[in-house]
């Protein structure tokens, strides 16, 4: 009977709602009301809670990250959480938190400059921090140093992680400051989160945000993240996916699992990040958000069950669960999360995260006043003792796709300095070099020209420096169909200096077909 009607709950939310009826504050909602009325008090504890949430989320998935790659963590593998966990956290790794500081270099810029502050700004604050990037969020800081500004930084065509998970680890804060309206938080996500991804990879970020938006007005889980779907194009491959986990866990609805692994079977293929290509290792928004999916629906608004079935997918299991508990701690409120792990982040709301001069604390405060504002320029009123939040009905973003046309073909091992690299000779359509830039003085940076059948196609600069390194040393997509040569030149030579090329990823225009003997 509980399969059945899940099934049915499945196909409604699906179809949509298109009622627009009041509905009082706290109640389960099945369509989104037109006006939703909340006190001061409330937003500012739901606001705390999606922060909070989030924090402990990123906390408890911590020590997994990406330890569990393409397979589940069984139920007897612990993940500890003892008395001071997170203050633990916060004072020997500090790095841990990337989901939080980074989203609090927007919530800053916002605060700095208010909610018309122009892309360029949010570009650079995010591009000169003191932090270390990887993927896509890496190869925009590189392009804005070089002057590629958004949205080029995040291009595919400039950017070979734009389908990474990048923008959907920090998009939280689009969600928090625009309650009840998905559709603003989707111009939000669409001016920064072009800084680092495209097509997908943003797409991650879109459906983040409008989740959390949607937490705000409604405490019915299903509801949210089918809702919160409908900013997402139909035609895309994240949709298709987030609606096979929706079916799925219609399907399935004691067996989370069984979900995880339809998930696996038809989307964990990794097309397009350079590291995750031929290995196990995926941090494609797709199959991460998926895992998000799986937390929200299976964990049936128990803070833990979402926080740990998060977790225990696997792959980036400490943004993932970051994400799930961020979204339901936004519905339950920071006075619904259970004392056991507020306990250990109340030792750290003071205490600024890694390289900012900014506390959850600060955070709260910074989230609740861009609320409001947000609010009022949409339609809303704020009143001394309640707001009034002009509710909007999610419309789908524009359609984006990467690496359309891509197929990964082959993986050349070079493992070879530039200065014995010679020629490597492709067939296909499409390549990507990986390796690094190692020099004594951090401060030098490479000039390699790299030629294309003897015609010079890039000069690029490739710093020695982790925090401003290109992440991938040359790529070239949409190449016409045949064999071509490739050749490097090396213009600044030093004696302590070196280029080493690790690997090529080769693609062609059609899938590999595996003939069997």
């Amino acid at each position: 009977m509980k399969k059945a009607i899940l099934q049915m709950l499945a196909v409604v939310l699906i179809g949509g709602a298109t009622s627009c009826s009041q509905q009082p504050a706290g109640q389960k909602t099945a369509t989104l009301p037109e006006t939703f009325t909340i006190s001061r008090e409330k937003l500012l504890d739901k606001i705390k809670g999606g922060w909070a949430g989030q924090t402990i989320g990123c906390t408890y998935g911590g020590p997994t990250e990406f330890r569990y790659n393409g397979t589940m963590i069984q139920e007897y593998v612990p993940i500890p959480w003892t008395d001071g966990y997170i203050k633990w956290w916060y004072e020997n790794s500090p790095g841990l938190y990337d989901d939080v500081y980074m989203d609090l270099t927007f919530v800053d810029v916002f605060d700095r400059l208010g909610l018309d502050a122009p892309v360029d700004s949010f570009a650079m604050a995010f591009a000169t921090a003191g932090y270390p990037l990887w993927h896509a969020n890496q190869s925009a800081r590189y392009n804005i140093l070089q002057g590629i500004m958004p949205p080029a930084s995040g291009h595919w065509l400039n950017n070979p992680h734009a389908d990474d998970l990048d923008y959907q680890i920090e998009a939280d804060y689009s969600g928090l400051m625009s309650p009840g309206m998905p559709n603003a938080a989707s111009e939000i996500s669409d001016k920064i989160g072009h800084i680092m991804n495209y097509g997908d990879g943003w797409y991650g970020g879109v459906y983040v945000g409008a989740m959390y938006s949607l937490a705000f007005v409604s405490d019915d889980i299903g509801f949210i993240v089918t809702e919160a779907l409908k900013t997402i194009p139909e035609q895309s491959r994240y949709y298709q996916c987030m609606s096979d986990v929706i079916r799925w866990h219609a399907e399935f609805p004691d067996d989370w699992k069984r979900t995880w692994f339809e998930c696996e079977k038809k989307w964990s293929e990794d097309i397009g990040c350079p590291d995750g290509v031929f290995v196990p290792f995926n941090i494609d928004a797709v199959i991460n958000s998926a895992y998000i999916l799986i937390g929200l629906l299976y964990g049936e608004g128990d803070f833990f069950k979402t926080m740990d079935i998060a977790t225990r997918c696997g792959q980036d299991s400490d943004c993932n669960p970051a994400s799930a508990a961020g979204i339901l701690g936004t519905v339950l409120g920071y006075s619904g999360i259970p004392e056991y792990w507020l306990k250990n982040l109340k030792e750290v709301e003071d205490m600024d995260f890694a390289y900012t001069d900014i506390s959850l604390n600060r955070t709260y405060e910074m989230s609740f006043k861009q609320a409001l504002q947000m609010i009022e320029r949409n339609g809303g009123t704020v009143g001394e003792k309640e707001v009034t939040i002009a509710c909007q009905s999610p419309v789908p973003v524009r359609y984006e796709k990467a690496f359309e046309g891509l197929f990964p073909q082959n993986l050349i091992r070079v493992n070879r300095n530039i200065t014995d690299v010679g020629e490597i000779v492709l067939d296909g359509t499409g390549i990507v070099f990986k390796g690094y830039v190692r020099a004594a003085d951090e401060r030098y940076v490479a000039r390699v020209e790299m030629y294309m059948d003897g015609e010079c196609v890039e000069t690029a600069n490739l710093p020695a420096a982790s925090r401003t390194r290109r992440n991938d040393l040359f790529w070239k997509y949409q190449i016409p169909k045949g064999k071509h040569i490739f050749t490097f030149k090396w213009l600044n030579p030093a004696p302590d200096a070196s280029v080493h090329f690790n690997e090529a990823l080769v693609y062609s225009d059609a899938p590999l077909q595996v003939v069997h003997q």
